[in-house]
């Protein structure tokens, strides 16, 4: 009896499937975009409809911000400019601030995506890189470098790479028993985290006066001093992460649903987890490498991405593009919202990013 009653719910279910599919929509009953071929999806079309808004926004943005500035670019100069073709000022200019927004784009898509991952294996809004020390951790390896090595921008940067992923390493072993989720994580990665700020301190109070002035520098987060050489860099790394990240997607969309779920759909919840932990740090280290320390993007970029398409999955395309437009536009808010000062980009996120921070921890209070 409760084999035909199973053979009987997976028929309806399937049923209901193909139903769904040929209507347009999901199961949850909403209209959504079907692609089919090798890679098939179905796309809700509020998703759709948001991710081509925030191309749209940050290709105006990155538009706009290729005119403005001390000398200011003809729009019909730019395109020219870039091909490097016209005055050589021109040229020059047109150059560096390409590099500084396609930088701004990247690094924000990496913290976008590395606070989405973070959400999901912390079942946490609160769950990301700046919340749980991993930018901390980063910033250590940095400071190292600084004060204690005396090294150029490459030994810094490979040493917040190391630090971010010593860090997870960390946290990892401190959470093995209880598992990588829930306010435990969040919990541990604050108290790492804060240890790790107040080592910060101590580094930069016994530097001396222009390592310490070096490394305040570093620790605002700034796109001011970025190039091409480093740009590509960047994009280089992540075009090698994003494979990896590609395939954590199902099985991070299995774990959304609950642990006995995910287990039940045949995924090895623990192994992906940690999967997922150290490419997301991996992510995080890369972008402080590149600008230091940019704060509450990771956090506030995939919470309003999913509050906007109102969807109930992973979304890391609309976490990476909301997370690139709000490092471009807090860039561009630092560069002209004070006429004759440049503002640096993460203390830009940094006053806004604690104002969001207060909503969401208000949010949290009211559920529960």
């Amino acid at each position: 009896m409760s084999n035909s009653s199973a053979v009987s719910t997976a028929t309806v279910t399937t049923a209901a499937n193909r139903s769904a599919r040929r209507s347009g929509r999901d199961l949850g009953g909403r209209p959504v975009l079907t692609v089919r071929g090798p890679l098939s999806a179905q796309v809700p079309w509020r998703v759709l409809i948001l991710n081509v808004a925030l191309v749209v926004l940050i290709a105006a943005l990155a538009f706009w911000g290729m005119l403005q500035g001390d000398y200011k670019l003809a729009p019909e100069k730019v395109i020219p400019a870039l091909m490097g073709e016209g005055k050589q000022i021109a040229v020059t200019f047109a150059q560096q601030r390409a590099a500084r927004i396609v930088a701004a784009l990247l690094v924000g898509a990496a913290l976008g995506l590395s606070g989405a991952i973070f959400q999901v294996i912390s079942g946490n809004a609160l769950g990301s890189p700046d919340i749980i020390g991993f930018t901390n951790g980063a910033a250590t390896g940095a400071l190292l470098q600084i004060i204690v090595f005396n090294s150029g921008p490459v030994e810094v940067a490979l040493g917040a790479v190391v630090g971010g992923l010593a860090t997870s390493v960390l946290v990892w072993l401190l959470t093995r028993r209880t598992g990588l989720h829930g306010f435990r994580l969040v919990l541990v990665g604050i108290g790492v985290g804060s240890t790790l700020a107040a080592f910060n301190a101590l580094l930069v109070v016994r530097a001396s006066l222009t390592q310490a002035q070096t490394a305040a520098s570093w620790l605002a987060g700034s796109l001011n001093d970025i190039t091409w050489e480093r740009t590509y860099a960047l994009l280089g790394l992540l075009l090698v992460v994003t494979p990896l990240l590609l395939m954590l997607v199902r099985p991070l969309g299995a774990i959304r649903f609950g642990d006995q779920v995910a287990s039940g759909l045949g995924v090895s919840v623990n192994a992906y987890r940690v999967a997922a932990l150290f490419i997301g740090v991996l992510l995080v280290s890369l972008a402080t490498a590149t600008t230091g320390p940019i704060a509450f993007v990771a956090l506030a970029a995939p919470h309003i991405a999913k509050t906007l398409s109102r969807s109930g999955g992973v979304g890391f395309t609309s976490a990476a593009l909301m997370g690139a437009l709000m490092v471009l536009g807090s860039d561009l808010i630092g560069r002209f919202a004070v006429p004759g000062r440049i503002i640096q980009v993460g203390v830009v996120t940094g006053a806004i990013g604690g104002l969001y921070l207060i909503y969401l921890i208000y949010l949290e209070r009211k559920k529960s």
